[in-house]
């Protein structure tokens, strides 16, 4: 899912100076030539049979807390992914599994029965009763236990224990996104009732941890260092191969790149773009990359003069040169957006093409700065001085901010570019002050309302109020077929182009380094919001 904290990237639910992010950008369009990079020869892999004793992983951000309910990043779910699980899951295709319910029905389309596994167990040992899951369910939707995740069960009408192993889950209006959201992905992740209990409420901290379903449990946690995980024999779906995974926090890229060439990294998320050269050349690494659902773009927040006039947010929609931020600055590991939801969202209605085609009938601020002048001059944003963050998890968020900023300058508006912490830019989306920022979000469900809905719903972090656009998400969330929902979206995304309420720049790819000894079954774009540690294997290149 999520920024809004949810899934708001927090690499993790998102580095560098400005000085040095502006000679990175000169270096990347230098090298770049406006073409992809070079592609690395694929290393064919076989799974050898052996056990691993410890996988380490090297995440570029850190983490304060691993309960995605407090702290919703990206990495935050890419942890608890394979430590706690929801009444169901996503496969590596997207499509919704079972997981702690072993099947379900739907009596009616806003109501869900949910039969339980008789084999399900907390890594403590205890079964997971429908009590737990009711407990969990009801932590979750609420704003003040679970800030980071109760926007996404806004439709929750209720739960409850209706037999032995049966839950029953209500929505209040139908919704094709409900689903989805009751997994580990979406706004679900199954505690044990007794340990939330015992520590207060407290979880996810160093003194509390985790308690959950998952196959690895969590049994050290050092915030700003690292995570260890230790598998466990109680998960449902069998014991995983590797021993256990230690995840480190190396927020400084050159740090990550260093560790790695001494073979001290088995796998590396999120692998800066100009350097994806450096670690293809380290022997026995591959280096894949992989559409990964994220999105990129400006959020103007409209309680922010002048950004409550549309003629300003278009000029500055204007003023963003988004085929060559894919093409030079991204170096191919990025697709200029023609609108919020991605064309992999709507593979249900559409083939990749023909996804893109229907985007692109949503009208477009194409770059031009002569209109954004003459638009900004027609305004009291003339001589505009303003602020634009970026986290440091997201280096190329860096590089597209000062090329953002120098395009602004030439229509009159100065732009001092600053990196900050992960939380600290966390902490101005929406914030009333911040008139101008950036929007990473990853999806983690896939669904093609989650981000748009996010951004142009009610509680939206731009001040944008619609009963519009409050309608065309609940008529789109109401409907079962892909291409009439797709329709109804289009409407949303166009009314989102028409006021000028975000600017789209980038939809992501992914930059994921692997040591040839470990293999990832199934490797797609939701492994790493799935059970990824049971996917790990012992292997050696062919």
């Amino acid at each position: 899912m999520h920024t809004h904290p949810s899934r708001v990237s927090r690499p993790g639910r998102v580095r560098l100076a400005a000085a040095a992010a502006l000679a990175a950008t000169l270096a990347l369009v230098g090298c770049a030539g406006g073409g992809p990079a070079a592609e690395q020869a694929p290393v064919e892999l076989v799974d050898t049979g052996a056990e691993l004793d410890q996988v380490t992983v090297a995440f570029p951000g850190s983490l304060a807390n691993l309960y995605i309910g407090q702290e919703s990043g990206i990495l935050n779910y890419n942890l608890a992914a394979t430590v706690q699980e929801g009444l169901v899951s996503q496969d590596a295709s997207g499509a919704v599994v079972p997981a702690l319910a072993e099947a379900w029905e739907t009596p009616d389309e806003s109501t869900y029965v949910f039969t339980l596994r008789a084999d399900a167990k907390f890594q403590n040992g205890d079964p997971v009763t429908p009590e737990d899951v009711v407990f969990s369910l009801q932590r979750a939707q609420d704003p003040e236990l679970s800030p980071g995740i109760s926007y996404y069960l806004n439709n929750l009408a209720s739960v409850e224990k209706t037999g032995e192993r049966e839950v029953t889950v209500k929505s209040a209006a139908p919704d094709a996104t409900f689903l989805v959201n009751l997994s580990n992905s979406g706004a679900l992740v199954v505690t044990q009732q007794k340990f939330w209990e015992e520590h207060e409420g407290k979880v996810g901290t160093s003194a509390s941890l985790l308690m959950g379903t998952g196959p690895y449990q969590v049994t050290e946690f050092q915030p700003d260092s690292h995570v260890l995980l230790e598998r466990v024999d109680t998960w449902w779906g069998g014991v995983p191969k590797a021993k256990s995974i230690r995840v480190n926090f190396i927020p400084d890229a050159n740090t990550r790149l260093a560790a790695a060439q001494k073979g001290d990294i088995d796998i590396a998320f999120n692998v800066p773009i100009n350097q994806a050269a450096e670690w293809q050349k380290i022997s026995d690494m591959r280096v894949e990359s992989m559409n990964d659902l994220s999105y990129v773009g400006l959020l103007f927040d409209e309680r922010v003069a002048p950004f409550d006039d549309p003629q300003v947010r278009e000029a500055i929609a204007l003023s963003v040169d988004r085929s060559a931020i894919a093409e030079k600055l991204l170096r191919g590991y990025g697709e200029a957006a023609t609108a919020i939801m991605t064309p992999e969202s709507l593979a249900q209605a559409f083939d990749g093409d023909a996804a893109r085609a229907e985007l692109a009938k949503i009208p477009q601020h194409d770059f031009d700065l002569d209109a954004a002048k003459q638009l900004i001059d027609g305004t009291d944003a003339a001589g505009l001085k303003t602020e634009l963050t970026y986290p440091n998890t997201g280096p190329q968020l860096g590089i597209a901010a000062q090329a953002i900023a120098e395009n602004l300058g030439k229509i009159g508006v100065t732009v001092t570019v600053r990196e900050v912490p992960i939380e600290e830019w966390l902490a101005t989306i929406g914030d009333g002050e911040h008139g101008l920022g950036f929007m990473w979000y990853f999806s983690t469900t896939g669904d093609p309302a989650e981000v748009n809905g996010y951004l142009l719903g009610p509680d939206n972090p731009n001040g944008f109020e619609s009963e519009e656009a409050a309608a065309l998400i609940a008529e789109a969330n109401a409907l079962t077929d892909p291409k009439e929902r797709a329709a109804k979206l289009i409407e949303l995304e166009t009314l989102n182009a028409e006021q000028v309420v975000n600017a789209p720049i980038w939809w992501g790819k992914s930059v994921t380094a692997f040591s040839n000894g470990i293999g990832v079954t199934d490797y797609g774009p939701y492994t790493f919001t799935g059970t990824w540690g049971a996917q790990l294997f012992a292997a050696e290149a062919k």
